[in-house]
């Protein structure tokens, strides 16, 4: 719990028993590397014996995301997902029929997207890169 307390404290938050306990939640999910809705962490919660309501859950993640602690994200238009922010850089790949999201970095893709912005005269400050993917052989509708 101190690792989650200095965490908190150095991205200028209050230390808090929901705060720390959501925290706890995301960075398991990271180990996992699975990406956790509000909802997901609220079941998280509760499954632990935890009190702490949905709109905590809701308000907690927009602080963790407004102080650089989390990244949400908005798959094919489904509701946000988050991640513990990392340092490294990381894109994502999301099975269309699964709904499984792989994390993956491609040295060449990265390459290419800083060429692309270069001879269209810009500089590249930040980008996402999401691949929706279906298991090959997979006969689902297109």
């Amino acid at each position: 719990m101190a690792d989650q307390n200095h965490e908190l404290r150095r991205a200028g938050l209050k230390v808090t028993l929901p705060r720390v306990k959501i925290l706890q939640i995301l960075e398991r999910s990271k180990d996992m590397e699975t990406h956790l809705s509000a909802e997901d962490v609220y079941k998280a919660l509760l499954d632990a014996g935890e009190d702490v309501g949905l709109a905590t859950v809701y308000r907690v993640l927009t602080q963790f995301e407004a102080a650089g602690l989390v990244v949400r994200h908005h798959f094919d238009g489904g509701h946000a997902l988050f991640e513990v922010s990392q340092e490294e850089h990381h894109d994502h790949m999301v099975c269309l029929e699964s709904g499984k999201i792989v994390e993956f970095f491609d040295e060449a893709i990265e390459r290419r997207q800083q060429e692309i912005a270069e001879e269209h005269g810009y500089e590249l400050v930040d980008h996402a890169l999401v691949l929706y993917v279906r298991p090959k052989g997979s006969d689902a509708p297109r």
